[in-house]
Parts: structure tokens; C-alpha cells; sequence
């Protein structure tokens, strides 16, 4: 992972978050191809791109996702990955690895013709963290807690984030509701070791095997 500094966003034609948003900023960083670019707390962060073992995880959850959506008569959720979420007022871009999205929300972007969505369009986020860059996407902790994503989405109020934590110490899903805008936090948790059932309540009601989710030193 590359954060760039202070003097390489100053030599910008533009601000970080304007570049993201119009979609160039991938075109001042120096970062091999299908790397990740984000606004994180403010912050160009680069992430590497994202092995086998991260984005079969993400395909798991997508793969119950549209399941559901396909044999559950008017099962209203859609999926996306790979598109931006653009947290406007606040400056920062994310582009998290799976989205929910109600349908005719995603219908009505879609035909707009949008480049990013935005935080009032999403019912749930999913993060995979991988070795490089889990601190962006974990609760923060300690003494140095600089706002990440789970403040981002936490503070854009997206109702449930669902965090699978590949960390050796963790090895555990976490999926965070109650948002609190004020704070930046999310007020409730709920959680489950690899190896077990994860069940996503309503309006989501479907449940995702782990049995083959491994931490990323496995």
C-alpha cells in the first residue's frame, strides 16, 4: 500500500477528490495496473491489487447475493463491485469490494449513465482486508486513530457494513449496524469465526457459508 505525500498531491492539477471523482486521479499515480486508488480520511491511498484468496471471498458473498435475487421472487437486492462510492461534503472516494444495492436504485443509476454512486444509494458495503491495507478498512484502535473507511461509511450512515477480517489475530466476519452520524461509528456488531454460517438479517435474510475462508497467512 502507497500513500502519497503532501508534496506529490501538491504537484496535482487539481484536488485529489476532484481528479476521483471525474475519474483521472489513476492518471498521476504511479501504481501497477489494477491497483486501487481511494480518498481514505482525506488521504490518496494506493492499494495493491487484490489476490485469489481476497476476491473469492468477495465472490462468495456475491454468489449468495444473486442466488437469492434469482430464486426468491421479488428479492429486491442487486450487487456491484468494482464501482466507486463517492462520500460528497466529506472528500474522500472509496471503492469498496461488493455493494448492495436496491434494485431500482441500481436501475435508475445505471440509466443515468453515473460514474459513483452515493452513500444514500447503498443498503450494505462488504470489505476484505488483506495484509497490506487492513487498517483501512478495521475499526480503529489505540491511541492514533485516523478515520478510515468503517468511520467513512459509518458517518455516510450506510446501514450495515459487513467486514470480513482475514487478520491471523482476527479470522472472523464482522458485520456493523446502527450507523451514527455524529460520531462516525457504528453502534452495534455482530460476528462470526471462519468456519461458520454467517446469516445477514433482514432486509438481506440469506445466509453465506465461510467453510473455505482461510486468514492471509494460510
Amino acid at each position: 500500500m502507497k500513500v502519497l505525500s503532501d508534496e506529490e498531491v501538491s504537484l496535482l492539477p487539481d484536488t485529489p477528490y476532484n481528479l476521483w471523482v471525474r475519474g483521472e486521479l489513476d492518471d498521476y499515480v504511479d501504481a501497477p495496473e489494477g491497483s486501487r486508488v481511494e480518498i481514505i480520511g482525506g488521504k490518496v491511498v494506493v492499494s495493491p491489487p487484490p489476490g485469489l484468496p481476497h476476491n473469492a471471498i468477495a465472490g462468495d458473498i456475491n454468489y449468495q447475493l444473486v442466488r437469492a435475487h434469482v430464486l426468491e421472487s421479488g428479492y429486491p437486492w442487486k450487487t456491484d463491485q468494482g464501482t466507486g462510492m463517492s462520500l460528497v461534503g466529506v472528500g474522500d472516494g472509496y471503492v469498496p469490494d461488493l455493494m448492495v444495492i436496491d434494485e431500482e436504485v441500481y436501475l435508475a443509476a445505471r440509466r443515468a449513465g453515473v460514474r459513483t454512486v452515493v452513500p444514500d444509494q447503498v443498503e450494505l458495503v462488504v470489505e476484505v482486508t488483506s495484509s497490506s491495507n487492513a487498517k483501512n478498512d478495521q475499526q480503529p484502535s489505540g491511541r492514533t486513530r485516523r478515520k478510515n473507511k468503517w468511520n467513512g461509511y459509518a458517518g455516510a450512515e450506510i446501514p450495515y457494513y459487513l467486514l470480513v477480517d482475514r487478520s491471523p489475530k482476527v479470522a472472523r466476519s464482522i458485520l456493523y449496524s446502527i450507523p451514527d452520524q455524529t460520531l462516525g461509528a457504528y453502534l452495534h456488531q455482530e460476528s462470526w469465526d471462519f468456519g461458520e454460517p454467517i446469516h445477514l438479517p433482514d432486509p438481506f435474510d440469506i445466509e453465506i457459508q465461510t467453510t473455505e475462508w482461510r486468514s492471509w497467512d494460510n
